[in-house]
């Protein structure tokens, strides 16, 4: 385990064993920390039942599925699975155990559908960081844990490259936080394949100081479909070739068309043979269980799981390859960091290089201690109907005021590189200040802080808010997790979100409440 015996016995994780060595990147590759051995990713995408309810799954937390599903992994000779949904609760301790006397490693998205930044809408904020922040805290003990996910396609076409600023500052905020508890476990992106931006996407996230840039760099690609495809006529020489000299490792994060079925699998002999393995560690087939979209391998109900028309083609490619690396002591990296790509229409390219602040949590609490007029409610409903009205209450406080007063230190340029000082607070606290500005402008006429009964008049702790800025969370504790977010209200509590409990309505809705705040400023 990655805890010490000490801090285990306190866990009362003590009785778990290490039984597989922790990977460590040098240069463009992965290699095992105790042989050396490079590491190549045999990887499956893993994400069961997640059609069966409208909750988050964590299917890491689902020991009864680890059982069922183990044996398969195990059979189709996999060293790895990729997660796209957990949660920073629950108990994993069976589940990762099991998958690590299997020697199988684990990748995990930190981000889930009710959890994450926006492409159309982009905005980062305390609270999202702090869940990062307390997934990292859930799942890094786990030796098998060898990387997480920043974000997946949220960047997909020209017009939202933008949302990219957004996601390499929570990338950056990430590897901060794992940095402060002396961990190294490497932090990534994955990408959709878009030829329009494909360059771009991987420029920017390699660009800039090693504090913002991926750890590693993750593409989802599906050209090559059918046996009569090749190496050529896929498309997947056009996307290795770009990545020849790169500095970090790269792989696949979901691999494999199904436009012609079965599927057989011959991109395997690319993926672990010469043409790839000097620049790529491998990569994730999409994916385990069968859904309506007919890519998985195994279709699970219940206790059983039954094999897909697919299932026995992937392990027989799978099987048949066996990639030559190289030893971590022999290997001198040469790889060479890329520069940010242009911000220009004509480069189909709209994220600078500059990134949004660090979201604190002490900021935004100073900053509530000033306000005279805020938000009536103190937490963001979970109800479809209620979020409903809180949102569009929101979006017309903002388009109401932000047309009259000057709402640039709640909103973010992600183009311009400009970011204003709470652009980071959680949305009662932006709107709250939004509020105030306008209560202040109106010379605090009666009825001017009502905005048909959203708002109340509070009274002031401070007077001034110039060193709010100044205000900093402990870089070891979750940020957006405390309890005193000033004395005005706030949406950070977990209750009131319902992470993973709450309905896909009420879920999208919170989505939706955020996208509309973000709209509302331009």
């Amino acid at each position: 385990m990655r805890a010490s015996l000490v801090s285990a016995a306190i866990l009362g994780l003590a009785s778990q064993a290490a039984s597989i060595d922790p990977l460590v990147i040098k240069g463009s590759k992965w290699f095992n920390s105790k042989t050396g051995a490079q590491f190549f990713v045999k990887g499956i995408d893993y994400q069961p039942d997640i059609t069966s309810t409208s909750a988050v799954r964590d299917p890491l937390a689902d020991t009864a599925g680890c059982t069922r599903d183990l044996p398969f992994l195990k059979d189709l000779g996999v060293n790895a699975i990729r997660v796209y949904q957990t949660e920073p609760f629950g108990n994993h301790d069976k589940c990762m155990s099991m998958l690590a006397d299997a020697g199988i490693y684990v990748m995990l998205d930190l981000s889930t559908p009710t959890e994450t930044i926006n492409r159309d809408t982009p905005s980062y904020d305390v609270d999202l960081l702090g869940y990062y922040q307390r997934k990292v805290d859930t799942f890094s003990k786990y030796d098998n844990v060898f990387a997480f996910l920043a974000g997946n396609e949220v960047t997909n076409a020209y017009n939202n490259t933008g949302a990219s600023a957004y996601v390499k500052a929570a990338l950056r905020d990430v590897k901060s936080y794992i940095k402060s508890k002396h961990l190294t476990i490497p932090v990534g992106y994955a990408t959709n394949d878009d030829a329009d931006i494909r360059w771009q996407l991987q420029t920017y996230f390699d660009c800039g100081s090693i504090s913002d840039r991926a750890d590693f760099y993750g593409i989802n690609l599906y050209e090559w479909c059918g046996p009569t495809a090749t190496f050529e006529s896929s498309g997947y020489a056009d996307v290795v070739k770009n990545f020849t000299s790169w500095d970090v490792p790269v792989l696949l994060t979901e691999y494999g068309c199904n436009a012609i079925k079965p599927r057989t699998f011959p991109e395997i002999a690319a993926i672990y043979g010469s043409n790839m393995t000097s620049s790529f560690s491998g990569g994730f087939v999409y994916e385990y269980v069968e859904e309506p979209n007919e890519y998985g391998l195994v279709k699970v109900s219940g206790s059983t799981g039954t094999k897909t028309a697919d299932y026995d083609y992937f392990k027989k490619a799978l099987a048949a390859v066996n990639p030559s690396g190289v030893s971590m002591s022999s290997y001198t990296p040469n790889g060479k960091q890329q520069s940010c790509p242009s911000v220009a229409a004509s480069n189909n390219w709209i994220a600078s290089s500059t990134l949004p602040p660090v979201p604190s949590n002490a900021t935004c609490s100073c900053m509530m201690n000033t306000l005279t007029c805020v938000s009536k409610q103190s937490t963001i409903p979970t109800s479809a109907g209620d979020l409903a009205k809180f949102g569009q209450s929101v979006s017309t406080i903002f388009g109401t005021v932000c047309g009259s007063v000057d709402c640039s230190a709640v909103s973010g340029n992600a183009t311009a590189g400009k970011y204003g000082k709470y652009s980071f607070c959680d949305p009662i606290q932006r709107v709250s200040w939004v509020m105030t500005e306008w209560y202040n402008e109106q010379r605090n006429v009666d009825g001017s802080c009502d905005f048909g009964g959203f708002a109340k008049i509070v009274s002031v702790k401070s007077s001034d808010d110039s060193s709010c800025s100044d205000q900093k969370d402990d870089p070891k504790s979750p940020s957006g997790s405390s309890s005193d977010k000033g004395d005005s209200p706030s949406s950070s509590s977990s209750a009131a979100k319902t992470l993973g409990g709450a309905p896909s309505m009420a879920a999208l809705s919170v989505s939706v409440v955020l996208a509309m705040l973000t709209a509302a400023l331009f």
